[in-house]
């Protein structure tokens, strides 16, 4: 009895041979080409060097161009998935982690969290984030505001980032994160994300290891850069957002939602505050969440924010929080703002309110008793007199 004949399996890949003609900028993991495809013409590239080499001009070059056909938001590049006659050396370094797991492209690294490691102890025996603030937002776009709404209010904070596994996978794809690198105590890459300074198998180990290995007084948890949405309410990778705030709340932090507000989107689901920000803290974050509003907003605008956020849940409280200065602020930003294709000022509301929630953030960073001097304890306790 012969068996059924199978048919072929459908194509997910839009593959492309060229020859390197230019090397362009680089940055963190990530390196610039320009490609001549044949029927094509010069194709912009990108080739991550941990996983392919250096290209170089003149290289052959295997290309993934399927997101670039599509006119993808963050898909602009034609990715370099191999240099077929310059491998590069077998990998040398310690760890067992594998991330992309069962893509041609699987990477091993070494995880915060495994045995080898000499954070393994650290992290083993730590469960809790004694009530460290974290900031979560639905869009990688939001992590420069945040970050300086913080620093503008303490500069000597230790800020870590943890990367999620919503958008980009490698932290080396992103340009904010190369800039922003002396600001931050460290980026750790957690789920299918990779490439930061330190990687972990889950959010949950992320978060403990940006408390107990990267000693932050703050951390910011979103995406990597991209966002997939379907205009559906459930459809959209942003809603991560509010399983991250029940990953705090377990952990004894204290979840901070940074808000995607606009007046400027012309998609009416994005005016206001976002639906994306209304599902994913509202109705995901089960545990509970501080909402952060921006004052500042006019009047129009903080009148629909504000009546957006009636309808939350009472774990959700809604704190307004002043933002003078960080308008100046957020014009001295050492990366572009962007988010969707606006800048700021344009997309002004949306950066004001993630600078507000980490200016909220941290005024929240618990303070350690004996650091505080004797002469204002007994200051304090004279007034009280």
């Amino acid at each position: 009895m012969s068996s059924p004949a199978r048919s072929a399996p459908v194509s997910r890949i839009r593959w492309r041979r060229g020859a390197v003609t230019e090397v362009g900028r680089s940055w963190r993991d990530a390196l610039e080409l320009t490609v001549e495809v044949p029927g094509e013409g010069a194709l912009r590239a990108l080739a991550y060097p941990s996983l392919v080499g250096i290209p170089q001009v003149g290289d052959d070059v295997l290309l993934n161009t399927t997101a670039l056909a599509q006119n993808l938001g963050t898909g602009g590049y034609a990715l370099v998935v191999a240099v077929p006659d310059r491998l590069p050396p077998d990998p040398e370094g310690p760890g067992h982690l594998v991330k992309a797991r069962y893509t041609p492209l699987q990477v091993t690294v070494q995880g915060v969290d495994e045995q080898e490691t000499e954070h393994h102890a650290a992290i083993a025996g730590a469960d809790d984030l004694g009530g460290m603030p974290v900031v979560v937002a639905d869009l990688h776009s939001a992590l420069p505001a945040v970050l300086i709404g913080m620093l503008a209010t303490d500069p000597d904070l230790k800020v870590a980032y943890v990367m999620t596994d919503g958008g980009a996978l490698p932290a080396g794809f992103s340009r904010t994160l190369d800039v922003l690198k002396t600001s931050l105590a460290g980026v750790v890459t957690v789920g299918q994300a990779f490439g930061g300074d330190l990687e972990a198998v889950t959010l949950h180990t992320g978060l403990l290891a940006a408390r107990h290995v990267l000693n932050a007084d703050l951390a910011i948890v979103s995406q990597g850069p991209g966002n997939l949405g379907t205009g559906t309410p459930w459809g959209f990778s942003g809603i991560a957002a509010g399983e991250a705030c029940n990953a705090v709340s377990v952990l004894g932090g204290l979840p901070i939602g940074a808000l995607r507000i606009s007046d400027a989107d012309p998609r009416p689901r994005h005016r206001g505050v976002s639906h994306h920000s209304l599902t994913a803290f509202g109705r995901v974050a089960l545990g509970g969440v501080t909402l952060i509003a921006p004052r500042g907003l006019s009047s129009e605008l903080g009148g629909q924010v504000d009546e957006d956020l009636a309808g939350q849940p009472e774990r959700n409280p809604v704190v307004w929080v002043d933002t003078d200065g960080l308008d100046t602020a957020l014009g001295l930003s050492p990366v572009p703002l962007r988010t969707m294709g606006r800048g700021y000022p344009e997309e002004r509301a949306y950066f004001l309110a993630a600078a507000a929630a980490g200016r909220y953030a941290a005024l929240q960073v618990p303070v350690d008793p004996e650091l505080v001097p004797a002469a204002e304890e007994t200051g304090s306790a004279a007034a009280g007199d």
